[in-house]
């Protein structure tokens, strides 16, 4: 029996619903939101989201309303 490929990464929680295109749009922008980020008070690379909006430097201890799932 052959292996099975685990293509689906996050979205894999779906199963076959909503089609292959749309889980690929929700890993791509779920795996750019899980990343540390730069931080724009302390400039250094330890921003994570905490909620919608919601994000907090881990270097600098900021906590700080900007974009809901990725910095800019």
């Amino acid at each position: 029996m052959p292996t099975k490929l685990k293509k689906s990464k996050s979205a894999g929680r779906f199963g076959s619903k909503y089609g292959k295109s749309v889980r690929a749009k929700l890993v791509k922008v779920e795996t750019k939101q899980r990343i540390k980020q730069k931080c724009p008070f302390c400039n250094k690379l330890g921003v994570k989201r905490l909620s919608k909006g919601i994000w907090q430097c881990s270097k600098c201890n900021k906590k700080f309303a900007s974009n809901t799932y990725y910095l800019d």
